[in-house]
């Protein structure tokens, strides 16, 4: 459609349902959600300039020379960024119903795609940095009709708490009956998309802004706000989006025939998910490790800053100088000048001014406060693959540093959870969006690359019945999402190489062992257990087989030397059947035939050749 034409008919539907006296309401209900989160922002705000290590603005009363800035809060965040990035995510699609299986698969593969597309591995580790320092972050996941060159697709992007607004008061972002997200444009692009939109004037909406070192101009700028809401239609509650610039309406879902009953997303929530860290009550946001860390830390540089001015004190000469000494200030300053002349020099006209050093327990209270820094923030030295106390074998340091861990697994695993709510918001448009087929490249295990085609045939509602043949009204697909480390931290892949080596030790693999690997791993826990159980299985499997075959090669020569022997020409045949077939190293090379059956194919053997020697004379 026309840029043209969508202008006119904008105009036409708003006097319908949503126009400039909607807008108005809804800049009310804002502005009175931005004075419900006011605390929120200046919180954000001065939480960014302490990891920015420019929290002296925040402790100093007044402007001192000394102003250390240490990085052991920045440290501690760092390290907990990198443990989440050690354990990216992946999906994982379940199906309900057997039925669905084959598209749960198809979608376990297709998934990953449109992550990588979206350059979610970015999007994941800019998330983890903001809900490290704030306390929260947040992801948006929209559809997006203009990718694609107008086909349309997936959209998932970071989103700032700043620039975000609910009702206050809700634990859950979903229960907050508005949501608004605000963000800055050009209002000549805006012009440009929207060329027959008369932008009105109205109030201005200001949103809080972050302490930039460059100047960071918001002249010839637009206050764009994406209003969502919902309402009750026919008992279903449905979503609904309008796109507004001050009393200008640019879209408005529910002026549209074809969302005004269904609503702008079928799954009827609003497209974000929050990511929380340490939860709060009264408030769908967190608190964050600077939160946590403020105090020790204010402290710890509080006293660098005793200790350094000390010892700038104490390495810097101060002289008391009597005015009757007649010196001259700056001969005194220089450390050039060798020779000072003094009119008059007593003992008592001039003489050092002694600083005092400080005591011992300074040092031992920053050393202190520094430990309670890493305690509080779970940033032990052993975590980092270091320690203390005579601390040396490998063994000792990696159970530390397992132990250690535990609070980057629960960080990670709610991450997981806010992880699978994305997935099925992306399962969802998918569902509702891709009505035509998309050509996907899949990589394979051995980085071998194959193409999929997909649509939502398959996701839509489908009717079914029940065992008498009689129609019981349509089922709508519904997947699980399983999710699992893509990427394993360096001490994971170790301890899992380790473990498998323990394994083939004992034995776990020879054939013989099948039974008791086989009810070990029952009570084992460890990924890619399935795997090894289905290895030894086949293992054991093939074994039998290969037994079988032997002996029928076995009872086949028997028979053979025995029609040798009665004709008077007696063959070697089970003796060449057991040097082929005796070694089963392809299975276990320390698996070869039972003595008790070379005994007896022995027998056998003798007892031919000695019928052969009898009918031969």
């Amino acid at each position: 459609m026309k840029a043209k034409e969508y202008g006119k008919e904008i105009k036409e539907k708003n006097a319908k349902r949503i126009g400039q006296e909607e807008v108005r309401n809804a800049v009310k209900v804002l502005q009175g959600y931005k004075e419900g989160k006011l605390n929120l922002e200046n919180k954000v705000v001065e939480n960014e300039q302490w990891w920015k290590l420019r929290h002296w603005e925040y402790i100093r009363k007044e402007k001192n020379d000394t102003e250390p800035a240490s990085a052991w809060l920045f440290n501690s965040i760092a390290n907990k960024h990198a443990d989440a990035m050690d354990n990216y995510p992946e999906p994982n699609v379940l199906a309900r119903v057997l039925d669905d299986e084959e598209t749960a698969k198809r979608l376990s593969t297709i998934l990953p795609v449109i992550l990588e597309q979206n350059n979610y591995e970015d999007v994941y580790s800019d998330v983890w940095w903001y809900k490290l320092k704030q306390g929260t972050g947040i992801k948006g996941i929209f559809w997006n009709s203009s990718k694609n060159n107008g086909l349309g697709d997936i959209d998932i992007k970071k989103c700032d708490i700043l620039n975000l607004f609910w009702e206050p008061g809700i634990t859950d972002i979903q229960d907050s009956r508005n949501l608004f997200h605000v963000s800055l444009i050009d209002t000549d692009l805006l012009k440009q998309q929207y060329p027959d939109i008369e932008f009105s004037s109205g109030e201005t909406f200001e949103v809080a802004k972050y302490v930039y070192d460059d100047t960071v101009s918001t002249e010839n700028k637009s206050v764009v706000v994406d209003w969502y809401y919902k309402k009750i239609v026919n008992g279903k509650t449905i979503l609904h989006y309008v796109k507004f610039v001050n009393e200008s309406v640019l879209y408005a879902s529910e002026n549209t025939d074809e969302y005004f009953e269904r609503g702008y997303y079928d799954h009827g929530l609003y497209p974000f998910v929050f990511d929380t860290l340490f939860v709060e009550e009264g408030t769908p946001c967190g608190f964050g490790y600077i939160d946590v860390m403020k105090s020790p830390q204010t402290y710890i540089d509080k006293l660098d800053q005793i200790i350094l001015e000390n010892a700038f004190e104490n390495g810097s000469t101060t002289w008391l100088v009597s005015d009757a000494a007649g010196i001259n200030d700056d001969d005194l300053k220089d450390p050039k000048k060798k020779i000072i002349h003094v009119p008059n020099l007593r003992e008592d006209t001039i003489r050092e001014a002694n600083t005092k050093s400080l005591d011992a327990s300074c040092s031992n209270v920053r050393l202190n406060k520094i430990e309670e820094l890493k305690e509080t923030s779970g940033n032990r030295d052993f975590s980092q693959g270091s320690t203390s106390n005579g601390v040396t074998a490998a063994s000792a340091i990696s159970a530390l540093m397992e132990a250690g861990s535990k609070l980057s697994r629960d960080m990670i695993s709610s991450a997981y959870r806010a992880f699978v709510k994305e997935c099925y918001l992306c399962l969802e448009l998918i569902r509702q969006f891709y009505d035509l087929p998309r050509s996907f490249r899949i990589t394979g295990e051995d980085n071998q690359y194959e193409y999929a085609v997909f649509d939502n045939t398959e996701m839509l509602p489908k009717a079914q019945g029940n065992a008498f043949g009689e129609e019981m009204g349509d089922r709508l697909p519904i997947f699980d999402i399983k999710v699992s480390a893509s990427k394993k931290a360096t001490y994971s892949r170790m301890a899992q190489n380790e473990l498998a080596i323990q394994l083939y030790g004992m034995g776990l693999f020879n054939p013989d062992n099948s039974d008791q690997a086989l009810a070990l791993l029952e009570i084992m826990d460890f990924d890619g257990k399935e795997k090894v159980k289905s290895k030894i299985q086949t293992n054991r499997t093939m074994y039998e087989k290969m037994i079988q075959m032997q002996q029928q090669m076995e009872q086949m020569a028997a028979v053979i030397d025995k029609l040798g022997a009665d004709i008077g020409q007696p063959s070697d045949v089970l003796s060449q059947v057991q040097a082929q077939s005796g070694d089963l190293s392809m299975f276990n090379p320390n698996v070869k035939i039972s003595e008790k059956r070379m005994n007896q194919a022995e027998r056998t053997a003798d007892r031919a050749r000695n019928a052969a020697s009898v009918g031969g004379e």
